[in-house]
């Protein structure tokens, strides 16, 4: 089965199919050109298997084609911060330092 996302704008949302059924979204608020990106979440019994970083790559290629104009994006999402930290060539599109948005945002800790 290929993973597929589509830009909902309707909904201010990024969804991510298997198939025709949505396993999951990344919810996005618009303003003033900012994109705050607040929540994502893929169906529980398919996570662990990179549908969310499919999600958040095809969001963030979306973004730069213009699917929501020129915009900044502030990750306020946890995942959206993690997947971000893990993708500097993704810091242009941000409006503020991803320092401070991992601050301000409750990160899971590692287990050491």
């Amino acid at each position: 089965m290929t993973a597929r996302v589509s830009h909902n704008p309707a909904e201010s949302r990024y969804e991510i199919f298997l198939d025709d059924k949505m396993i999951g979204l990344a919810d996005y608020e618009l303003n003033d050109g900012v994109a705050r990106f607040v929540h994502t979440e893929i169906t529980p019994s398919l996570r662990g298997k990179s549908y969310a970083a499919d999600l958040m790559k095809a969001t963030f290629e979306g973004i730069r084609a213009g699917d929501l104009g020129e915009v900044k994006v502030i990750p306020v999402c946890s995942y959206v911060v993690l997947y971000m930290q893990r993708h500097p060539e993704l810091h242009d599109l941000l409006g503020i330092p991803i320092e401070e948005a991992a601050a301000a945002c409750r990160l899971p800790r590692r287990v050491v």
